[in-house]
């Protein structure tokens, strides 16, 4: 008597490396046939950069204030011709100044220096410059940038009077370390890549993986010996291996097209790379996993991807500025420890004392992403 007979058999589903390959060689072939995985993966990088490289800029030049010269003195004059000698400002003179605070009003102007009557007899009697500066603060960076770069015009101006005199004390010689030229587009560029790549790993893997849950072949390919971490791995191996390709193409453009060093290693920069896509697919893939629609998984994908990393990676705005609230939630942003990390392997070199833990940050949020996609996986079995 068979006693086995009415009982299911139950089959242990080890890692096969030939149907590994073989679902990996399917995916790459779909990849490669979809206009529209290799329009994200291959053009929307360089697109995107170029955007960031070019359109997001915080370099102030040529910022227009004017110069009310109400003084008719010599040493008034020199003062307002020092406005006139940098490339930071634009100046446009007047001798009143109800016309400059028109043009100031009509956005024309961002701002203004009042060189009152006075100010030749106050310079004599105390040696300090009395002079007045007026901002638009609508723009409060802006205005920000005007007075303390009209401030510090009209300090140089003062210590040329005082070094005729006597020689000074001390001479400050301030140095700028990573960035000397304090150029934006060095600091933005390195994080532009990390907020592309998010887009890139997340968008990508969330489309491609809704696309075949809303075509039912997802269900056939989970009915299949494989295991599930066969399928997943097997499936967001292509888009690793183009997430890396772009990774390359937009560091290529950085250091070749946009001028920004990479004073560290390839290989640093490739391993911090890798790593970074482990949570960057994995939140697609989850994504995905949860909607398996499309159109929501690309609304998911941007909403919960693209506007984190934007706006809470370091990327524009200093984390340590940020409310203590918002602080913790960047902890749980993987493009928080890319931008460190490609910042510092850009501009600084290979500092590992500061790659190691956004390597561990980034690697503990995708295996996160990942066991949590694989068990819903599973649960879509029964």
């Amino acid at each position: 008597m068979n006693r086995t007979s009415g009982r299911k058999p139950v089959t242990v589903r080890h890692f096969d490396l030939a149907r590994f390959l073989a679902l990996v060689r399917k995916e790459s072939l779909q990849a490669m046939r979809d206009p529209s995985t290799l329009l994200i993966a291959l053009v929307l990088p360089l697109i995107l950069l170029f955007l960031f490289a070019y359109a997001v800029s915080l370099d102030v030049r040529h910022v227009r204030i004017g110069v009310v010269l109400e003084s008719p003195g010599a040493t008034a004059r020199t003062l307002a011709e020092a406005f006139s000698g940098t490339l930071y400002l634009e100046v446009t003179y007047a001798h009143d100044r109800r016309e400059i605070a028109e043009k100031l009003v009509s956005g024309e102007l961002r701002g203004y220096v009042v060189i009152p009557q006075d100010f030749e007899r106050h310079f004599a009697k105390t040696g300090q410059p009395l002079v007045q500066i007026i901002t638009d603060g609508s723009q409060p960076n802006t205005a920000d940038f005007v007075a303390n770069y009209t401030q510090g015009v009209i300090q140089t101006w003062a210590a040329g009077f005082a070094e005729t005199m006597s020689a000074p004390a001390v001479r400050l010689e301030p140095r700028y370390w990573f960035n000397p030229e304090l150029a934006s587009r060095r600091a933005l560029v390195p994080g532009a890549i990390a907020i592309i790549m998010t887009i890139i790993g997340t968008l990508l893997t969330a489309l491609v993986v809704a696309r075949e849950w809303e075509r039912g072949t997802m269900e056939v390919i989970l009915s299949t010996p494989a295991s599930v971490p066969e399928i997943l791995t097997g499936k967001l191996l292509p888009y690793f291996v183009l997430g890396m390709l772009s990774t390359l193409t937009a560091a290529t453009l950085a250091i070749f097209l946009f001028d920004v060093p990479l004073r560290g290693s390839l290989p640093a920069l490739l391993v911090l790379s890798a790593v970074f896509m482990i949570p960057a697919l994995g939140q697609g893939l989850l994504i995905s996993s949860l909607t398996r629609n499309q159109f929501l998984a690309s609304q998911l994908a941007l909403f919960s991807g693209y506007l984190p990393a934007f706006m809470l990676s370091g990327f524009l705005f200093e984390i340590d500025a940020m409310p203590a609230p918002v602080r913790a939630i960047t902890w749980l942003i993987p493009a928080r420890y890319f931008v460190s990390s490609l910042k510092t392997v850009f501009l600084a070199g290979d500092v590992w004392s500061v790659f190691i833990p956004d390597l561990i940050g980034m690697a503990a949020i995708g295996l996160v992403f990942f066991l949590i996609a694989q068990r819903h996986t599973r649960k879509s079995l029964e």
